[in-house]
Parts: structure tokens; C-alpha cells; sequence
């Protein structure tokens, strides 16, 4: 029970005179006015700044160039069973049959490719395989992954950016023809081959650098000091993508052609000082963009 008592309440003494006393630092500050804090303020602005260090953003990749951030393998997939009978099959709707696939010689041809990046130390310190999704391209990561001992964690499918460049009428010809088109290509950069009503599309030079940069773009922003391998269906991804990091006129792509199961380096130290070919027909002074 609580008492109402007087002596039951505690009195509490009042305050010090001294304690009430405001602190002399306190009392001591200037009387703040308009012209006070214009002097403070300028006297802030004429401070010297400090100097700070840029932050090296990678920012938007562009061919070609400055420097590479990942050390990079290119790697066109053995022969597929199309190819061995000599025919041209670059429609995206049959990349994932089984006939898209690497024929038996293809997959010699594939294991020679995987052996050959072992004997370059591509994979000794691990690398992220990114193959097409299309069959004779997917198979060929497998096999790469096998004999070089990668987990099948580290391939990574692309799904658009490295399918075989699409031919249009060219579809169903003799793989002999594909020199017409490479003729097309040394004209300009933007000619496209014939167009056709099956759905396979007709792609310029210049469509298929728009896909490897774009490419190259997500994995210089995924990986840093990394070793990636890029397995490609076909010749031109892989040879638009060597010239446009280069410097090269995108025209002679052509002469940067790889056959089935072929391997290249591609890092910062492959990149070369771009000189302008002594020839009349290639003027070009904003490699790798001419037309």
C-alpha cells in the first residue's frame, strides 16, 4: 500500500545556481547574421577541393575496344550432319533437331578442338563454356567440358545471340554458294542476301555484329579476369566478332574464316594496330564500321 504521508515523500533540492548556468562556449558564439553566414560560406567555397579518384566504369561496350576484361577462346563447332551432305541450314527453327547435329566426323573434329584448348591451358584455372543452343554447337561444349574436366554447371546456353547467321534464299543450297554471299558481304556491310518465305531470316554483316557485340557486351559485364570459351555453330559469328575486336573492316570478315572444330585466341594482347590495306576497293576510316 502506497502512503499518503507526508514524510513518505522524498524532497528533492532544487537546483544550483551553478548548474542552471549556460556553458561559456555556449555564451561565447557569435551573434549569427546573414552577413556571418555569407563570409562562412564563402570561405567554404574558396577551400581547396579534395581530389578524388575516378571510378573506372566499364560502361557500354564498344568495338573495338580499349581493353578486354575476360581472356576469350573461340571455338566453331565440328561439322554437322547438314553440312556433311553439303547443304547450307541456317533456319533457327531446326538449330535444336538432331539432325542439326555434329556428324561423326564433326564430333572428331570437336574432340580435336577440345585436346587443342587443353594443350593451351584454357581451362586450367576453370572457364565458363557458352555455346549456342544449337545442337552441333551444344554437343561440342559437352564435349569440350568432358576432356577438360569443367562441371556442366559452368556452360552457359545462349539462346539468340550466337545462332548461325540466317542466309535466307541461300537455305537448302550447296554449301559452295556460301562464297556468293561472302562477295555480298565485300561490298557492304549492310547488304543482305535474298530473302525467303520459309522463316529463315537474311542477315547482313552488320545484323551479325550487332549480335556479338551485344554478346560480348553481357559477358565483359558478367565476368571479370575470367576465361570464357565461345562455341559458335558457324564461321561468321565468330569471324565478324575476331574483326570487330580487332579493328578490321567488317567487308574481309571473310578472310578470318574458321573451319569446323577450329580454335583462336582472343584477348587484349591479340589486338592489333589496324592498318588501312593499300587496295582500291576497301576505303574505310572508322574501322570496323564501313560500308
Amino acid at each position: 500500500m502506497i502512503s499518503s504521508s507526508p514524510a513518505a515523500i522524498i524532497a528533492h533540492p532544487p537546483p544550483s545556481p551553478e548548474s542552471s548556468k549556460l556553458p561559456l562556449n555556449l555564451l561565447s558564439l557569435p551573434h549569427i547574421t546573414r552577413r556571418y553566414l555569407i563570409k562562412t560560406l564563402s570561405l567554404c567555397l574558396a577551400a581547396p577541393s579534395l581530389s578524388v579518384a575516378p571510378v573506372h566504369a566499364r560502361g557500354l561496350f564498344q568495338m573495338p575496344p580499349l581493353r578486354l576484361s575476360n581472356r576469350y577462346y573461340l571455338v566453331r563447332a565440328g561439322e554437322s550432319d547438314y553440312e556433311s551432305l553439303g547443304i547450307i541450314n541456317t533456319n533457327p527453327v531446326e538449330k535444336t533437331s538432331v539432325d542439326s547435329g555434329l556428324s561423326e566426323k564433326g564430333k572428331k573434329q570437336t574432340v580435336k578442338a577440345a585436346l587443342q584448348l587443353k594443350a593451351m591451358g584454357a581451362c586450367d584455372r576453370n572457364c565458363w563454356l557458352w555455346p549456342s543452343i544449337t545442337q552441333r554447337a551444344y554437343q561440342a561444349a559437352e564435349i569440350i567440358a568432358s576432356i577438360n574436366g569443367i562441371s556442366r554447371s559452368y556452360i552457359v546456353p545462349e539462346y539468340s545471340f550466337l545462332d548461325a547467321r540466317g542466309l535466307g534464299a541461300y537455305e537448302g543450297k550447296k554449301l559452295d554458294s556460301i562464297s556468293e554471299v561472302y562477295a555480298l558481304d565485300s561490298i557492304s556491310m549492310k547488304t543482305k542476301p535474298p530473302p525467303i518465305s520459309d522463316g529463315t531470316p537474311n542477315e547482313s554483316v552488320s545484323d551479325v555484329f550487332v549480335r556479338v557485340t551485344q554478346l560480348m557486351s553481357i559477358l565483359e559485364t558478367q565476368y571479370s579476369e575470367d576465361t570464357v570459351v565461345i562455341v559458335s555453330p558457324d564461321s561468321d559469328n565468330l569471324s565478324v566478332l575476331q574483326a570487330g575486336v580487332q579493328g578490321l573492316d567488317l567487308r574481309r570478315h571473310s578472310e578470318l574464316y574458321f573451319g569446323p572444330g577450329e580454335v583462336r585466341l582472343l584477348d587484349a594482347d591479340s589486338i592489333p594496330v589496324y592498318k588501312q590495306p593499300a587496295s582500291a576497293v576497301y576505303k574505310c576510316t572508322n574501322p570496323p564500321n564501313c560500308d
